[in-house]
């Protein structure tokens, strides 16, 4: 790895960069290749990043999605110089602060005052900074007493909060980030994000790897694509996020046409993902004309996006089935598009006679945060009474003010059960779909606030002193 000269525009330049490791099949073939010298390979090479080109902007900030291995953490550790890449180029201009793995960084048997010490020496800090800067440190990560002692104590949580406090005091130029945040408890990511949000205000380059495309939608001007080592993709983070989905949720035979596509996009042919399949619904499955019409304009349904989180609670008298998000003219669909509004349906078989009974539906982010739900009845205020044998059909209208990215639903039934409320039966996670990015999106955030109606500005106009003052009123 190289330094940039001072006066240039790039913070981070890479060019055909390539890590690989040798894979060896027996602990045997290791001794034999020190052995053999090199004139014979007792390995297979694993190609973890291949060939990237890369060039990131002062002040800019980058995400980078990708499935697990795809090859992100790689290019970081590359990045941040934790790791000698293999062929290529890479020019970094700024000091580094990495916040990377647990793991990574810190000396178990040291406490965490000594970590901080050794840490911030390693980032570049001088001892006066240290000095000055150690107490300011300790509030942030707000561990207590176990700042005193040894990091192999410390909770993953803990541990992520030390190694943030450290990399953000540091003064950055460039701050690399790759998804320690995710073990940390709300209020500190919170903590976490408004200090990054100060960073990049101050002209810090943020690079920030996150399986949360809500968090790369919000926080970056650019994203990557990673996948089997290879940067398929760098766009706007609502173009990558929609392709990584894609990508992501495909069948065995779907992914290579979907890759190609994507590198296609990445060069310039443009053109949206031509669809993957071409086979023609039966005549008795048709839907008539209005109808898809309506699903044409209110998204589509992949059968490959299915819950592989789903938690049944224990029956008792009731029993949920067929979780389902349906589009005005009554057709399945989980690729949604924002703002439009669609039903969330399911159907409740009652076991036995209920009383009191409730229906509901909470929405939340993959992170398992909640984001809003509603409820069929006030509390105490239910279906007084429902016989065994009684099927409820659950109808919850929603408007999909979204942002882009993936979302989960529940479902629940409550009722009196031994005189006391509780579910009759829930299910976690019972459907999922996907916000599709649309280019003209105005909204930021996860929820779009907007609610579809056009921004009104009124711009007041002072006139010379004398005349009469004139108020424009605009759309915008």
């Amino acid at each position: 790895m190289t330094t940039a000269s001072p006066d240039t525009e790039l913070a981070i330049e890479a060019v055909g960069l390539t890590k690989v490791y040798p894979v060896y099949a027996r602990p045997q073939d290791r001794l034999k290749q020190m052995l053999w010298r090199g004139r014979r390979r007792f390995y297979r090479e694993f190609p973890a990043v291949r060939g990237v080109d890369l060039e990131i902007a002062r002040g800019e900030t980058v995400g980078l999605v990708g499935r697990n291995g795809s090859g992100k953490s790689t290019l970081l550790r590359m990045i941040c110089g934790t790791l000698t890449p293999t062929s290529g180029h890479l020019r970094v201009n700024g000091r580094v602060a990495p916040i990377l793995a647990i793991g990574t960084g810190f000396n178990t048997d040291f406490t965490g005052r000594e970590n901080v010490l050794t840490n911030a020496a390693i980032l570049g800090m001088s001892d006066a900074e240290i000095r000055s800067r150690l107490e300011s440190i300790a509030a942030f990560a707000d561990i207590g007493p176990f700042f005193d002692q040894p990091v192999k104590t410390f909770s993953a949580g803990m541990y992520s909060r030390l190694a943030f406090a450290v990399a953000i005091h540091c003064d950055p130029e460039i701050l690399v980030v790759d998804e320690i945040l995710a073990v940390g408890d709300e209020a500190f990511n919170r903590k976490c994000f408004s200090r990054i949000e100060h960073l990049k205000r101050s002209g810090c380059t943020v690079l920030f790897a996150s399986h949360s495309p809500n968090l790369i939608v919000e926080l970056c001007d650019r994203a990557l694509l990673m996948e089997g080592g290879e940067r398929l993709l760098t766009s706007d983070p609502k173009t990558v996020i929609g392709r990584y989905h894609r990508l992501l949720y495909a069948g065995p035979n779907e992914a290579s046409p979907i890759r190609e596509e994507i590198r296609r996009l990445d060069r310039g042919e443009g053109g949206e993902p031509r669809a993957l399949s071409s086979t023609a619904p039966s005549p008795a499955t048709r839907p008539t004309p209005a109808a898809r019409a309506a699903s044409d304009d209110h998204g589509r349904f992949d059968p490959k996006l299915r819950p592989e989180s789903t938690i049944e609670y224990e029956t008792k008298g009731a029993r949920i089935l067929d979780a389902r998000i349906l589009d005005p003219a009554g057709q399945r669909v989980n690729v949604l598009r924002a703002g439009r509004r669609y039903i969330y349906a399911y159907d409740v078989e009652f076991l036995q006679d209920a009383f009191s009974v409730r229906f509901g539906m909470m929405l939340k982010l993959p992170t398992g945060f909640e984001l809003g739900g509603q409820a069929s009845h006030p509390p105490r205020k239910g279906i007084e009474h429902l016989e065994a044998g009684t099927v409820a059909q659950v109808r919850f209208p929603f408007d999909a003010h979204l942002a882009p990215g993936v979302y989960f639903l529940n479902a629940g039934v409550l009722g009196l059960h031994h005189g006391v409320v509780e579910y009759l039966h829930r299910v976690l996670d019972a459907e999922i779909f996907r916000i599709e990015p649309e280019a003209a999106a105005r909204s930021t955030g996860v929820v779009d606030l907007s609610g579809g109606a056009e921004t009104r500005i009124v711009l007041v106009s002072r006139a010379p002193s004398g005349s009469d003052r004139g108020d424009r009123d605009s759309a915008a």
